[in-house]
């Protein structure tokens, strides 16, 4: 039967506690409510401020929030009548001090990279976590959290983002994570003892939310009704925290527990606690663990309470509490932590310049109208027109020039009186007051934008430097923040994305795609290969390796185009050559209509080497192929120019022959043909002659060792049985 009353569940609160089905719930609650007394008494005093700063920074001409309430009363309404009040004037200049720190971070937002830390991590899972933060911050819209934490930060001292997980959608059990906005940094109420900036080292934390008695009822049908949450608290002083006359108060309650495991070490560095199945499993292979240790596990607990009761509960899958902190200035003084922001230092400043303000605009409107000045007699019968100058754009203005000085000279024109001028202390005063706002925030007239005494383009950056130097805790906070939001995620994204799954991913340029992920394999990366090696997909598994986050600051990838557009369009212009190898690059970073279509059609006139992923195996083995391919073909030509040139010298060296036979043959008809008519000695001569020349053109090597002696010696023999005329004529 449905307890549309409340009558059980109130009966349930009576006899066993608060509704939850535990018997340590009463004392979960009991700890709760003491620690929400301590969070308050802890951030009463400097809340206090804080709130005051953000009324302060807020503060316009309708609300003069800038103005001190006795102050006002004085200058104010006197017994309701408004005609003798003195003006208090808001010209609010802080907002434009606080804005230029937090546009500043919208234009160079702080990114998460995620790198591998040990030896089983590997860099393309790290790219692929990558991708998936960025899909986290794309859906879950993290620039407004971002931005909120940080105009917070700023304004009066602290600001909060949130983790939180949902369905994907209304029929699946799969989840996404998300990345979460919260707006008034006062509904959070985190561990005073934490000491690290962005509460990485909170043991429990807060956010609340107060809500009326009709609107909870509403949410909450199957609670105990409200009259029995009061009588539970009856006696308590803390029940005014959690419900008063008009409103509930709701908080989302983070605790971490801590409980003793037995850690066991295997083989191969192989660990697992103690009666888990993977220690079971470890202990069949290896038979008992080589060493055990006590550990202590943390575990992150969520609950959803009224004070009283328990509303919803379960366990948060992350090591970490999911609410991260954005500080400004953190001060600890007497053991109690004071927080505050760019406003905080400034009030004074702008207070004296509302006064001065203030006090201008007075002195001036009480100062009489400058009235004309003319003799008596000279604005008779144009009264009307004079009377109504101020109010009037007369064409003219007429005086009677009859009047003499009595000696026949006419008087000068009327003139009007000097106006009432503000004095120059009080100048000085509003000039000094707009100064040290300047000096409170560390901001100066070229960090605003403003004409200072710099005039080179190198001097306003480096005083625009300087001004950015004294603000720059405030984004290295916020990078710190955002450092502890990518590693919540690196250490979510394992256990949340635990089955398998076609993940969505986001590149740097936002351009998405999707891969494969299988937390059930070993290796971090599993290439799909096909029968001839190529590989043709890939499954990420990110529960593999460690990984850890850090934070880069710059531009965003918008301004960091155009920054490129902007720089290649000189280079190119410098080295038209480069077209051909970065044209599409070019191209591809303009915004016109059908940009990218150019890019693409571009990009297929390239060269195909230019192009080459040399990352992709098969690419790589293709270019090696084909580099063979080349060689192999580079030696048949280097073989063929071989055979030609080989084919052509023996042609030539067939012709030398040729032709030295035929002179030979013609110097051997010579001799004949003169033989008969030569002496002996003509006959020496001939033949000492052929073999000098011999020597000279290397045909008979004289000075080769085993013919350095001998042939000279033959060749003399020889000489001495050359036939004399007589012999040569019987031998005819």
């Amino acid at each position: 039967m449905k307890d549309t009353i409340g009558i059980v569940a109130a009966a349930n609160v009576a006899k066993n506690g608060p509704n939850s089905s535990k018997n340590d719930s009463k004392d979960i609650l009991t700890i709760a409510r003491s620690r929400m007394t301590m969070a308050i008494s802890a951030f009463s005093e400097t809340r206090e401020r804080e709130l005051d700063d953000l009324r302060f920074y807020a503060g316009s001409p309708d609300n003069q929030w800038q103005w001190p309430a006795d102050v006002l009363q004085t200058r104010g309404a006197v017994q309701g009548q408004t005609i003798n009040a003195r003006p208090c004037l808001t010209i609010n200049k802080l907002p434009q001090h606080v804005k230029q720190i937090t546009n500043e971070q919208r234009m160079n937002r702080p990114s998460v990279k995620v790198i591998p830390v040990d030896d089983k991590g590997d860099v393309e899972v790290a790219e692929i976590y990558n991708g998936i933060i960025r899909h986290i911050e794309y859906i879950s819209d993290a620039d407004v959290a971002y931005d909120t934490a940080c105009e917070n930060q700023v304004a009066y001292g602290e600001g909060y983002i949130r983790l939180l997980t949902e369905y994907c959608d209304e029929t699946t059990f799969d989840q996404d994570i998300k990345i979460g906005r919260i707006r008034n940094s006062f509904s959070v109420y985190m561990d005073p003892l934490i000491q690290d900036p962005t509460g990485a080292d909170a043991r429990w934390c807060f956010i609340t939310e107060d809500m009326t008695k009709a609107e909870y009822e509403r949410l909450y049908p199957n609670a105990a009704p409200i009259n029995t949450l009061m009588s539970l608290g009856t006696g308590d002083q803390s029940i005014s925290q959690w419900i008063n006359e008009n409103t509930v108060r709701i908080a989302e309650y983070f605790y971490i527990e801590n409980e003793k495991a037995t850690l066991n070490l295997y083989p191969n560095n192989l660990t697992a606690f103690e009666g888990t199945p993977e220690d079971k499993s470890l202990r069949s292979m290896f038979n008992k663990p080589l060493r055990s240790r006590v550990a202590d596990r943390k575990k992150v607990k969520w609950c959803k309470i009224n004070g009283y009761e328990i509303l919803e509960e379960r366990d948060w899958a992350g090591s970490y509490i999911p609410v991260v902190r954005v500080v400004g200035n953190e001060f600890e003084v007497d053991g109690r932590v004071y927080i505050s922001g760019l406003v905080r230092n400034a009030k004074d400043a702008q207070r004296m310049y509302n006064y001065w303000v203030s006090q201008e605009a007075e002195m001036l409107a009480l100062a009489p109208k400058a009235p004309f000045i003319g003799y008596g007699g000279q604005f008779e019968g144009y009264e009307q027109q004079w009377k109504t100058a101020n109010t009037q754009n007369w064409p003219y203005l007429e005086v009677n020039p009859d009047v003499t000085d009595g000696q026949g000279a006419v008087l000068p024109l009327p003139q009007r009186a000097q106006p009432p001028m503000a004095s120059s202390g009080l100048l000085q005063a509003k000039a000094g007051a707009s100064e040290d706002i300047k000096s409170a925030t560390g901001q100066y007239n070229a960090s605003l934008g403003m004409t200072s005494n710099e005039r080179s383009g190198k001097a306003i950056l480096a005083r625009q430097r300087e001004g950015d130097v004294g603000t720059y805790h405030y984004v290295d906070n916020l990078a710190r923040a955002i450092r502890h939001v990518g590693r919540q995620l690196v250490d979510l994204i394992p256990k949340i994305y635990d089955t398998e799954r076609i993940a969505r991913i986001i590149g740097e340029d936002g351009e998405s795609s999707t891969v494969k992920m299988n937390p059930m394999q070993q290796e971090p990366v599993k290439k799909i290969v096909d029968s001839e090696g190529v590989i043709i997909d890939k499954i990420y598994n990110p529960s593999v390796g460690k990984y850890d986050a850090r934070v880069i600051t710059g531009p965003g990838y918008a301004t960091k185009r155009q920054e490129a557009l902007e720089s290649m369009g000189q280079l190119l212009q410098t080295n038209p050559q480069l077209w051909q190898v970065a044209g599409d690059l070019f191209v591809k970073n303009m915004d016109w209509p059908g940009a990218q279509d150019l890019a693409k059609r571009f990009e297929k006139t390239l060269d195909p080497k230019v192009l080459a992923d040399e990352d992709n195996p098969a690419l790589v083995a293709a270019n090696q192929q084909m580099e063979a391919m080349q060689a192999e073909m580079q030696n048949m030509f280097n073989m063929l120019q071989n055979v030609q040139k080989s084919m052509e010298e023996r042609e030539l060296t067939i012709k030398e022959y040729e032709a030295e036979v035929k002179a030979y043959q013609a110097e051997t008809q010579r001799i004949s043909a003169v033989q008969a008519s030569m002496t002996l000695e003509q006959i020496q001569d001939i033949v000492m002659g052929t073999i000098a020349a011999a020597v000279d053109t290397g045909d008979l090597v004289a000075g080769a060792p085993e013919m350095r002696e001998t042939p000279q010696v033959e060749t003399m023999e020889q000489m001495n049985n050359i036939p004399e005329q007589g012999e040569l004529n019987e031998m005819r």
